[in-house]
């Protein structure tokens, strides 16, 4: 699946038509690091990650996200919007239960989902595995099935399970060595410019997904 770029302004469009957005976002892209879009609250957590790196895809993935909202919610100021996170780790926006909010990372790209129904996401980079260690986490069950298999179709499990515990807002421990639910759920998988393993979860029901990298946006 090739993606096509997508600017700001079309995203209200975008809106309209599907239920759920995702966007990829390259954090190559953002040198320039503020934290002017951000409240009290968010910076006092991101004073808590201790590298470079993660505190750039916050900072990175926070200003995104509230500059999409600003356009699909009609605020006067992205510092009208905020962010908080469950004990479980999801993302919520303050007074918008409406929106579910999931975010996945891998190496330099971001992934955003912006959905109107319960969501979970997951991407990874297409890349060789170190397969003794990579199999301990998934169930004994179907491990002669599991060792004979690629290394995408390893990366396609993990990127599923992980989606599964963002949508049902579990820790990624409690699912890694056991088959999940997959009852009245949604499972998509997809290879992102033949380079990005990512798979999404929804309800049954049927919704509408687009999947695009969102064009660099100039603040500040």
């Amino acid at each position: 699946m090739t993606l096509s770029f997508v600017p700001l302004e079309n995203i209200p469009h975008l809106w309209e038509q599907n239920d759920v957005l995702i966007f990829l976002i390259d954090l190559d892209n953002y040198d320039t690091l503020s934290m002017e879009c951000l409240n009290s609250t968010e910076r006092e957590y991101l004073e808590k990650l201790h590298t470079i790196y993660f505190k750039k895809r916050y900072i990175v993935s926070r200003m995104v996200l509230k500059h999409v909202l600003f356009h699909l919610l009609n605020k006067s100021s992205v510092l009208d919007i905020s962010t908080y996170k469950d004990e479980c780790g999801e993302v919520h926006i303050l007074n918008h239960k409406e929106l579910h909010i999931c975010i996945s990372y891998s190496e330099n790209v971001l992934t955003l989902a912006i959905s109107k129904v319960e969501v979970g996401i997951d991407i990874e980079i297409k890349r060789s595995l170190t397969l003794k260690n990579t199999l301990k986490y998934f169930q004994t069950t179907s491990s002669c099935t599991v060792k004979s298999a690629s290394d995408a179709d390893i990366l396609r499990t993990w990127t599923m399970k992980e989606a599964y515990c963002k949508f049902s807002n579990k820790n990624i421990f409690s699912i890694l060595s056991k088959e999940p639910n997959f009852n009245n759920i949604c499972y998509l998988s997809y290879l992102l410019d033949n380079k990005y393993i990512f798979s999404v979860i929804t309800d049954s029901d049927p919704h509408t997904i687009n999947i695009s990298r969102l064009e660099k946006i100039n603040y500040g």
